[in-house]
């Protein structure tokens, strides 16, 4: 079954960086595209951003462009996002997405928190 699994988030100063993994398994992953969202406490969830199948074509949210890079290595299965210059707006979990046969499939979700 379709399994993705994020790690990476924590506690992060106002302009820190962090980078966070999804690992996937249960679908072949060089075959679909891939997403990030984010989902603050009383808020709904949120795209952040996407990457094509081949990693060549990629879309921000326009809160996070310039400042997040979504990234992704097809051999470990694994998508990664890079977020850089954090904002204490940025505070919420983050999770890892793929649509595969018109299923929407999640993580668990990792935590990042921007706070001095």
């Amino acid at each position: 079954q379709v399994q993705l699994v994020e790690s990476g988030g924590g506690l992060v100063q106002p302009g820190g960086s962090l980078r966070l993994s999804c690992e996937a398994s249960g679908f072949t992953f060089s075959s679909y595209a891939m997403s990030w969202y984010r989902q603050a406490p009383g808020r709904e969830r949120d795209l952040v951003a996407t990457i094509s199948r081949a990693g060549g074509i990629t879309n921000y949210a326009d809160s996070v462009k310039g400042r997040f890079t979504i990234s992704r290595d097809n051999a470990k299965n694994t998508v990664y996002l890079r977020m850089n210059s954090l904002k204490p707006e940025d505070t919420a979990v983050y999770y890892c997405n793929v649509v595969t046969r018109a299923i929407n499939y999640w993580g668990q979700g990792t935590q990042v928190t921007v706070s001095s």
